[in-house]
């Protein structure tokens, strides 16, 4: 299974879009510092979105369309399925 996934720093905050294999394990770097150096900065850790694909190339097509999307878009995307911007690892098992 393959993920694509958005951070926040916060609700209406900054955004991150990835792509991984292991949500879990990825948003274990994120937050032990060891991903991305864009979250590290700017503390991106709130995971807000996913989407998941039995695919590689169908995630990494999905993340490339997501990030030349407008923010107005994201957030619309976000909010249509939490609305509260919760944070969804905890849902992650």
């Amino acid at each position: 299974m393959y993920y694509v996934y958005i951070l926040a720093s916060r609700r209406n905050g900054t955004l991150y879009i990835g792509v991984t294999n292991s949500l879990q394990k990825r948003l274990e770097q994120h937050r032990d510092g060891q991903g991305s150096s864009f979250v590290k900065t700017y503390r991106v850790f709130r995971l807000v979105y996913v989407e998941s694909y039995d695919r590689a190339d169908e995630a990494i097509t999905r993340e490339k369309q997501l990030k030349r999307w407008k923010r107005d878009w994201k957030i619309e995307l976000i909010e249509r399925e939490n609305l509260e911007w919760r944070d969804l690892s905890d849902l992650l098992v």
